[in-house]
């Protein structure tokens, strides 16, 4: 029995190599069509630069105060719209009120003063024209004349100085009225309360810097601050189109166009990055301040073309990056052409020549592939 357990394994073992050795021999195209291949099929290639961005509306103000004093009320929330010239704000008038009183009531003084002044020099003016007449009529002394003229001079110096010390009071009066009706505070523009810094019942000194209140943002349209990398930014022009996706709504794309590029730029960790900026309609208001967006700077497209992958293509010197070779399946064996292409992102290329939809390429090692039966379409990183 031992024997005939050994024979059988001996015969086993020696069935599989054959069978092995068989199927090496008789079936050597498995070799070629096991090499990784993807169909060219039709679809959209997007050549971009992109780039972190942060929202913000382009249109705010900061509203603050120009007088100091305790903030009685507040008569907003955050989040409510306001239009402009509605009141937002009230701080406690006591100090500024009794200025403009004492204001008020120094200038009714000098008036009632002026008066009297004014009473005193007609009377002057009467005497003086009668001493001129009994001087004529050689009935009075010249120095009486003389006392009169003097008496109406002085009077008249008199009301001068009251005139001037009523402009200076009534200026000081308008000063203090000012500063009354600075302690209501309204909306200078129409728009939504994104904040509030102060809170009632807090004391706002104006003396040395102007204390925030609030902030109020039109939120109809909002600016995307991107920042691109010095490298990158010599690809941008002004005009270009731009679009974004925010971490909320990914599946959702707001689209622009380059507005401006900052010429300051910003260094961070020893990376130089330059602001730039384009415009987008939000009259929904989905869009808020400080939302992260995805930004991509678009320098080409291509919509509804043949679309290759990048890792079936190999560059031929000489060609300034627009004719490759790729090997393509023709009856399980494959076969260079040389291709001609458009529009390139990292992953696919538009088809100019040399290729057509249903053409299955072959994927060479190490280049980028897009998934297994996915779409090509323009990367989003």
């Amino acid at each position: 029995m031992r024997r005939l357990v050994v024979v059988l394994l001996i015969a086993l073992v020696l069935g599989a190599g054959a069978f092995g050795a068989w199927r090496w021999w008789a079936a050597p195209g498995e070799a070629v069509t096991a090499l990784p291949t993807q169909t060219v099929v039709m679809g959209d290639v997007e050549n971009s630069v992109s780039a972190l961005g942060t929202l913000q509306p382009q249109n705010y103000v900061d509203v603050g105060t120009q007088v100091s004093g305790q903030l009685q009320t507040i008569k907003v929330e955050i989040g409510d719209k306001v239009e402009q010239g509605q009141l937002l704000a009230e701080i406690d008038p006591t100090v500024y009120q009794s200025r403009v009183n004492a204001d008020e009531a120094q200038l009714l003084g000098l008036q009632a003063q002026m008066l009297e002044k004014q009473a005193q020099r007609r009377l002057l003016e009467n005497q003086l024209k009668r001493q001129k007449e009994l001087l004529a009529a050689r009935a009075t002394s010249e120095d009486a004349y003389e006392i009169a003229a003097a008496a109406l001079q002085q009077v008249t110096a008199q009301i001068q100085a009251l005139e001037a010390q009523a402009k200076q009071t009534q200026s000081t009066l308008n000063g203090d009225l000012a500063n009354l009706r600075y302690t209501k505070i309204y909306a200078p523009l129409t728009g939504t309360v994104v904040s509030i810094t102060a809170r009632r019942g807090q004391t706002l000194n104006a003396n040395q810097t102007a204390p925030i209140i609030l902030r109020i943002a039109d939120l109809d349209t909002m600016t995307v601050w991107t920042q691109v990398s010095e490298a990158d930014v010599p690809k941008l022009k002004l005009g270009m189109p731009a679009h974004f996706t925010t971490l909320g709504q990914p599946g959702k794309r707001w689209s622009g166009k380059l507005r401006q590029i900052l010429p300051t730029p910003d260094v961070v960790n020893n990376v130089v990055l330059y602001n730039a900026l384009f415009d987008v309609a939000n009259p929904g208001h989905e869009l808020l301040p400080q939302m992260s967006a995805q930004v991509f700077f678009i320098l080409g497209e291509a919509r509804g073309v043949p679309v290759v992958p990048m890792a079936a293509l190999k560059p031929q010197r000489g060609s300034r990056g627009q004719r490759f070779t790729a090997r393509v399946m023709q009856e399980g064996v494959p076969v260079e052409r040389q291709v001609e292409v458009g529009v390139t992102s990292r992953l696919v290329a538009e088809v100019k020549s040399g290729l057509a939809a249903g053409d299955e390429v072959v994927l060479e090692p190490g280049g980028e592939r897009p998934a297994p039966g996915q779409r090509p379409r323009m990367p989003r990183l």
